[in-house]
């Protein structure tokens, strides 16, 4: 099959799929009219089944972001008063954890919860959209850029018009900074990264490489194992309660917090673009707009269970540990050297332009407004604190 007739009748299944929902809706109450005119008795205005969507994750079915994808779910659902149900599947259910981007084109699947960095290999310009060069900003600041600072478009300009294809993205949900991860031993010079076999995604590959380290690109299920295997010997993943469900401290039991190597990274939804298209408009903009709702519920659900599983981990006898300000001031000078490569691309050195225009306005002024929270902590909690 051709990519055209591929297209078509993937288009032509999502065409049917509004009919029967909005056609449906008029034979009900047409049908309810005329019994009620033979027989006298009250119009029963029965609803349409549900349209059902088909999401998947690129996570396994214990992760906990599966609870923050179902958090979408449950208010795609609430809002649509039904009119939409999502049934939500973990990676490898339709495809490969990596390979979300190329179901939602395919269709074969209507909506995936992913990460942008996911699909790097396909193009580079994708890890700019939370796992590029850290100027300053937090995620926040970066969701901020995406949604008022131009990156919406950039995002889409990238998805259907440089790699043409049939999909909407949008980001929620501004992760906290990712640590540097797990190790056997202590790490807190440059010399001793050296030469380990250490797993990260997208720019951040490039990045640590660039430092010494010899870097696999693994979906987060084939972590453990490829730990357990001694195909990789130091990794990270991404917080405290995924690294703990799939049992990081089983094979290393010293975490180092805070890193420049993914620290403005937010989760990804993308859908096909045909499909939302022939959505009602009320049903396209709960699709939407669920995304910025379940943004905020992640986050509170975040800020409870990766603080909480970080004490069970150190319960768990895993030291934690602030990554060093050395290998901290050698990440920057590596992005610094890594940028002008980035930068000969001219869609990327466009992004990166607004990127960094967007932190230096937005983030000086909070910087200059935040108070010193540490402090505060010290003052309140004294001697918990030791960095």
């Amino acid at each position: 099959m051709d990519m055209k007739t591929k297209s078509e009748d993937v288009k032509s299944k999502q065409v049917s799929r509004r009919s029967f929902l909005t056609k449906g809706a008029t034979g009900v109450v047409a049908g309810g009219a005329a019994a009620s005119g033979l027989f006298a008795a009250p119009a029963v205005h029965a609803q349409p089944a549900p349209l059902v969507l088909k999401m998947q994750t690129s996570w396994p079915s214990s992760d906990i972001w599966m609870t923050f994808a179902q958090q979408y779910v449950d208010r795609v659902e609430a809002m649509s008063g039904g009119r939409l149900k999502i049934d939500l599947l973990p990676a490898g259910a339709v495809v490969a954890a990596f390979q979300v981007l190329d179901g939602v084109n395919d269709g074969v699947i209507d909506i995936a919860h992913s990460v942008p960095v996911y699909w790097y290999g396909k193009n580079k310009a994708a890890s700019l959209f939370g796992t590029g060069p850290v100027f300053g900003g937090s995620a926040t600041t970066m969701l901020s850029w995406f949604y008022a600072g131009g990156g919406e478009e950039f995002y889409r300009e990238l998805i259907q018009d440089v790699m043409g294809l049939d999909i909407v993205g949008l980001l929620g949900f501004p992760m906290p900074a990712q640590p540097f991860g797990w190790f056997k031993g202590q790490v807190n010079s440059v010399a001793d990264i050296q030469g380990f076999k250490y797993r990260t995604v997208g720019l951040a590959a490039d990045l640590l490489q660039s430092m010494g380290m010899s870097v696999a690109q693994l979906p987060g299920g084939e972590i453990v194992p490829a730990m357990e295997r001694g195909v990789i010997d130091a990794f990270e993943f991404n917080n405290p309660s995924s690294d703990m469900r799939f049992g990081a401290q089983d094979v290393a039991k010293n975490y180092y917090l805070s890193s420049y190597h993914q620290a403005s990274e937010s989760f990804e939804f993308l859908f096909n673009k045909s499909l939302m298209e022939d959505l009602e408009p009320d049903l396209q903009a709960i699709l939407r707009h669920a995304v910025e709702a379940a943004s905020t519920s992640n986050t509170a659900l975040a800020m409870d269970n990766y603080s909480a599983d970080l004490q069970k981990l150190q319960g768990e006898g895993v030291e934690v540990h602030r990554t060093s300000k050395e290998i901290l001031g050698a990440q920057l000078d590596a992005w610094d050297k890594l940028i002008p490569t980035l930068e000969e691309d001219p869609f990327m050195k466009k992004v990166l332009d607004s990127q960094r225009a967007w932190v230096e306005r937005v983030t000086y002024y909070e910087l200059m407004n935040s108070p010193d929270y540490q402090l505060a902590y010290d003052h309140y909690f004294p001697g918990k604190l030791k960095l």
